[in-house]
Formats: C-alpha cells, sequence, structure tokens
C-alpha cells in the first residue's frame, strides 16, 4: 500500500507540506530518539578530481529548549576541531577552542531529526532559510517506493528547494537545495535506512551538484538514545567536554 493510499484509507490525504510534516510528527510523537552518536567516513570530491577521505565523528541531540543540535568533530579528535549548528547558527572550534561563530546553521537538521521531535510549527519556522514552497506538494516513485515531494508541484522541476518524504518510515530520502551565488542546486540523496531507537537513520548520504557527486557520508556505529555530554553543545567548554569517541 502505498503513502497515498494509506492516507486515503485514514481520510487524511495531504493537501501541502505541512500537511507531511504533520504525519511524520505523529507517526513519532514521543518515540524519536533524543540522542544520536556515529563515526563518519566523508569523501570528499576535491576542484582537481580527487577525493579526500576523512573521519568525523557527530554526536545530536534534541531538547525542548534548543530544538535539533549537531556537532562534527574531524578526526583527529585530540586537535579540537568541530562545529556545533544549530537549524540558524554555526560555532566553530579550533583546538577545543571558539574560534568563530556564524549565522547560518545546518541545514538538514530540522529534516533528518527535528521534524519527529518538536511541533510542526516549529519545524516550519527552521525550514524557512531552506526556501521550500510548503504550498506544493505532488506524489511520485522514486527507488521503488512512493514519496511525497514537498515544494515542487511540477515533475519536471528538480531545481528548486524541496525534500521528499517515502511512504513506508515517512523518512526524508532526499533534499534539493536551491542555487545561491551562481551555483548549482545540491543534491542530497539518504538512503540506508537502519532503525535506531524507535525511529530511523539514513546512513549513506551523497551530495550531488551539477551532476557529479561532491560528497559521500557513510556511518558506522551509530548508537541512539545514549548518554552523552551536554558540555559538548557549549562552545566555550573547551578540554572539559567528555566526547564519547575519546
Amino acid at each position: 500500500m502505498t503513502l497515498a493510499s494509506q492516507l486515503l484509507a485514514q481520510g487524511a490525504t495531504p493537501a501541502t507540506g505541512k500537511d507531511v510534516l504533520a504525519r511524520m510528527r505523529s507517526t513519532y510523537a514521543g518515540d524519536w530518539f533524543k540522542t544520536l552518536t556515529f563515526r563518519q567516513t566523508t569523501t570528499i570530491r576535491q576542484r582537481d578530481g580527487r577525493d579526500t577521505v576523512q573521519t568525523w565523528y557527530e554526536t545530536l541531540r534534541i531538547t525542548p529548549d534548543r530544538g535539533a543540535q549537531l556537532r562534527i568533530d574531524v578526526a583527529p579528535l585530540a586537535n579540537g576541531n568541530a562545529t556545533i549548528s544549530t537549524w540558524d547558527s554555526t560555532w566553530v572550534l579550533r583546538a577545543d577552542t571558539l574560534a568563530a561563530m556564524r549565522a547560518g546553521g545546518n541545514p538538514f537538521v530540522a529534516l533528518i531529526a527535528g521534524a519527529y521531535a518538536q511541533t510542526v510549527e516549529r519545524t516550519i519556522v527552521q525550514l524557512v532559510p531552506l526556501g521550500v514552497d510548503l504550498a506544493k506538494l505532488r506524489s511520485a516513485e522514486w527507488q521503488g517506493h512512493a514519496v511525497w515531494i514537498i515544494g515542487s508541484s511540477d515533475p519536471a522541476n528538480t531545481t528548486s528547494a524541496q525534500f521528499w518524504v517515502e511512504d513506508k518510515h515517512l523518512m526524508v530520502v532526499r533534499i534539493i537545495l536551491a542555487s545561491t551565488a551562481g551555483r548549482p542546486p545540491l543534491d542530497v540523496h539518504l538512503g540506508a535506512l537502519a532503525p535506531c531507537g524507535k525511529g530511523w537513520l539514513a546512513t549513506r548520504v551523497e551530495m550531488f551538484a551539477a551532476g557529479a557527486r561532491r560528497q559521500l557520508e557513510e556511518y558506522h556505529d551509530w548508537q541512539c538514545d545514549v548518554p552523552i555530554d551536554a558540555q559538548l553543545f557549549n562552545p566555550g567548554a573547551g578540554k572539559a567536554a567528555k566526547h564519547w569517541a575519546r
């Protein structure tokens, strides 16, 4: 049964992207994981065509006051190089010391985590920087799954800001970030879904621009709802923050 037929059977066929967000939220209300840790192999395509492979250690938490926060530490951990991001802000750490703070956060935290654990209204606010038009909605099939496409009502439109939600787990499986400053759109594919707590996690993420893969992220050793030191999200904590991977 496709997502469309499931919703029809329940008398709740979505008319807008807000309706899909409401379905995502209600499906996991109270059950979605609140913390997440994993090791990531990150393959970055350089301008000269060569690949650089890095290891990142990622820590995510969701709290009532701050929503979803993501910390990314780049190996080796002893160097103390990391970023801490919310949906609208980023803190840069160098040698375990706050080096910069800038407006503009991680564009994915609301869709990969926050949408399942917070109110729909809060998620809508956090999606504003992405420029997704929630009034536009269509259904399609992608990689063997029925999907809702939020942000586009035209099948020929693959460049405007939009996100795709598959039918089985109501997980986001594709995000297209609209072009900025003359750059092509960033087309993000999220796959290899794996159970994590009572939720799900896309454990393979590919980012494409102008038809070429620019970055590949492969997750390993993920754990959900495990204790983490809250100081990891305090940009001023320095070495006092206890990292789970040390």
